[in-house]
């Protein structure tokens, strides 16, 4: 069985008044070491900062002020700040920390395709719920068993873990996921992998099986051979 996709958009966040409002931080108020954070980092949750006196409540006042905005639950950047490619897949994972940068996401982050996906692809373990919130527009796919815990690999990427599958693994999830992002976009992510001699073939055998796609890759993987 496919993968299930789903879409979804920015959830209102319930506000919490948050405990020490008021309370100055060292170095400068409170709201002043989130804005002087995320000038350095880009992208903040409140629990970045708790340790230095900052509290959900002065995340929400700066966000009430303009000088904030709230990219997804729980993650903030600032207002006048351009969000980079990267800086969305932080973001994601942020925002489902147990997911996976997965499919056409994936294959922008490996430099596997010239397309630059509006969203942000990210696979979650099939039993779980939809996340909440998400201002970062997101595509969800849900996986199982080894397809989902198999071939992840962890990025530091500007200071921040994302979790990304690795070149093979994408590129079967590509071939298993051919009828919804296209075969041809299947195919040119094993040639330019292929071209590239970053993954060996055995890797591509090993994760076509993982994901139920051998049969279907085999005469492309033949052909490279």
């Amino acid at each position: 069985m496919l993968p299930i996709i789903v879409r979804y958009g920015e959830v209102p966040m319930k506000r919490h008044a948050g405990r020490g409002q008021g309370r100055r931080a060292p170095g400068g108020t409170a709201e002043e070491k989130v804005v002087r954070y995320l000038a350095v980092r880009g992208i903040a949750r409140p629990r970045d900062l708790a340790g230095e006196g900052v509290c959900r409540e002065h995340f929400r006042r700066l966000a009430a002020k303009g000088r904030i905005v709230r990219l997804a639950r729980g993650v903030y950047a600032l207002a006048e700040a351009e969000l980079g490619e990267h800086e969305s897949l932080i973001a994601a994972c942020k925002a489902v920390p147990h997911g996976v940068i997965c499919l056409l996401s994936a294959l922008r982050f490996h430099g596997l395709t010239t397309q630059a996906p509006f969203e942000v692809w990210m696979a979650v373990p099939r039993a779980s719920q939809v996340p909440s919130g998400g201002g970062v527009p997101m595509r969800l796919a849900w996986f199982s068993g080894s397809a989902f815990a198999e071939g992840v690999e962890t990025h530091r990427v500007e200071g921040a873990l994302v979790r990304v599958y690795g070149v093979a693994k994408t590129v079967a999830d590509c071939f298993k996921y051919r009828n919804k992002i296209g075969l041809d976009v299947a195919l040119e992510a094993l040639k330019d992998a292929w071209r590239q001699r970053t993954v060996a073939a055995d890797d591509f055998w090993r994760y076509a099986r993982v994901c139920r796609v051998a049969n279907v890759m085999r005469p492309y993987l033949e052909g490279l051979s």
